[in-house]
Formats: structure tokens, C-alpha cells, sequence
């Protein structure tokens, strides 16, 4: 996104919080105070919001014309307004409709950033869903575990990621792999982040949204890639080393890979330190074939 882009969904993003947490703005204590059947209600309206969301992203998505009149910069913010009240005001809640008029009030530096604001506002949602519930640790497990899987397999991975394929194909697919084996807002999110037009690559696709997880968290996450499993004060070291390297919390998503024979390699960010004993026999080999 540009910086109008940028800017404008941090206002949609603020609004998300004015509208879907308690006056303090603190998640935690909303938690705290909810218990049972309160919670369960709590996390329900915030998954049926994301799911409103969604809905809008998608409808954008599939139509060039609405999404350039509901961010057209030559319009009046209040005339794009009017217009979302005209299109959605008898078909979403009153929450969601007022983070879409907030939304096209906004300048967007081209109509494809309202997509993928709304697609933003919806992954918040469904997350804090997820926090409500107790779940956002698991959340962030099924997308990382289920990441793997995809990009563990070519012809899954070549299917999720083909912009070319039916929508409802790629929903029964996913209904198929994911119904009752992962949380509510783990499929609601690979759902309809795996179907949409402009997804791109599948297994990258997955490793965002699981990232935006781990921030939710307070983390950072760091990809270690392991030849064997590593004991549960192996990974508390690793964290500790991380985190006092990066200057911040570090969570770990381990694989484990026998091809890199021993050490490990982490990726945090774009950064990658390999100190595979793959990558140092192959250094080894250049230098003697040098």
C-alpha cells in the first residue's frame, strides 16, 4: 500500500477497536470479565463480523465497478457513504456497516486497497474471535501446521494457489481437509483467504496470516527448521537466545527436516541464519571444487 493507503486503514483499523472492545480499549479486561455463555456470545458476534467482512472483501473482489465508485478520490467521502448505506445498509450488521462507511470515507491509493482493507478489518476480527475463545496460541499452530501441509505437497499447494480455480471448488477442497479438525476462526480465515482472487501462493498466503497471529501475540515468529525434534529446554534456549539477539519476544514454529542432517536453520523475517550441516558441507564442497 502507499501512504494514503496506509494511512486510511489505520483509521479503519482504530475504528475496528472503538467498536469491538471495551471502553478501555483492553482486550484482557473484556476477557476477564466474561465468563460461560458471555464469552461464547462475546467471541460469536466477533466471528459473525469477520464473516460480514470477508463478505464484503469478496463482493469488492468480484466487482471492479463497485470498488472504483466506493473509493473513486473525485467523489465526496459522504457521497461514498451514502452508497454503501444504499448497498449494505438492509444487509449487515450495524457494526460492519459502520467499518465500511468509515472505510470508503477514506482515500485509497487504488481500489484494490479497499479489498484488501476489508480483508484486514475481517482477519482482526475473526483473531480477536479467537482471543475471546482462549484459542489465539492454537490459531496460530493449525495455520503454521497447515502451512506445512500445503507446502509439503505440490499438487495441494498448485490447486490452492491457482487463481484460475472455482471459488467453490477450492471451498469444498478446504471444507474437506479442515471441517471439525481445526478451531472456527482457523477455518473461517483459510477459507476465505485461500479463495479470493488475488490470494497468490498458497503456502505464503498461510504464512502471513499465521505471522499476523503471532503479532497478536506480542511475538515475533521465528521459522527453525530442525533434523530432529528438539526438547522442550532446547526450544526455551533457542527463545531465550532470539529474543535477547532481536531485542523482542521471539515464538518459535519448528520443522523438522532430516535433509539439513544436523544444526538448524531460523528465519526471522527476511533474515536467515543456516547453520545446517547440509549448508556447511555444501560450502565446504564450493571451496574445494574453488
Amino acid at each position: 500500500m502507499d501512504a494514503s493507503s496506509r494511512a486510511a486503514l489505520v483509521v479503519a483499523r482504530e475504528r475496528l477497536e472503538e467498536l469491538t472492545r471495551d471502553p478501555s480499549g483492553l482486550l484482557e479486561k473484556a476477557k476477564d470479565r466474561l465468563t460461560g455463555q458471555a464469552r461464547a456470545t462475546e467471541s460469536g458476534e466477533q466471528l459473525a463480523l469477520a464473516e460480514e467482512l470477508f463478505a464484503v472483501a469478496r463482493l469488492l473482489e468480484a466487482q471492479p465497478s463497485l470498488r472504483r465508485a466506493l473509493s473513486d478520490p473525485s467523489g465526496k467521502p459522504e457521497e461514498r457513504a451514502a452508497l454503501a448505506q444504499r448497498l449494505f445498509g438492509e444487509r449487515l450488521s450495524p457494526v460492519a456497516l459502520d467499518l465500511v462507511q468509515v472505510s470508503v470515507r477514506q482515500r485509497w491509493s487504488r481500489p484494490l486497497d479497499l479489498v484488501e482493507a476489508a480483508m484486514t478489518l475481517a482477519t482482526e476480527a475473526a483473531l480477536d474471535a479467537a482471543d475471546l475463545r482462549g484459542e489465539l496460541d492454537g490459531v496460530e499452530d493449525e495455520l503454521f501446521r497447515f502451512g506445512r501441509i500445503v507446502t509439503g505437497d505440490r499438487e495441494l499447494s498448485r490447486v490452492l494457489s491457482d487463481r484460475t480455480a472455482s471459488a467453490q471448488g477450492k471451498t469444498e477442497l478446504l471444507d474437506r481437509l479442515l471441517s471439525g479438525r481445526v478451531s472456527p476462526v482457523t477455518e473461517l480465515l483459510l477459507r476465505n483467504v485461500l479463495t479470493g482472487s488475488h490470494a497468490g501462493t498458497a503456502g505464503v498466503a498461510i504464512e502471513r496470516l499465521s505471522e499476523v497471529a503471532s503479532r497478536r501475540r506480542g511475538q515475533s515468529v521465528a521459522r527453525v527448521t530442525t533434523a530432529v525434534p528438539l526438547t522442550p529446554s532446547q526450544e526455551q534456549r533457542l527463545v531465550d537466545v532470539l529474543s535477547r539477539l532481536y531485542r523482542r519476544t521471539i515464538g518459535l514454529q519448528v520443522t523438522v527436516d532430516p535433509a539439513i542432517v544436523g544444526g538448524l536453520v531460523v528465519q526471522v523475517g527476511d533474515e536467515v541464519i543456516d547453520g545446517s550441516i547440509a549448508h556447511r558441507l555444501e560450502a565446504a564442497r564450493r571451496q574445494l571444487a574453488g
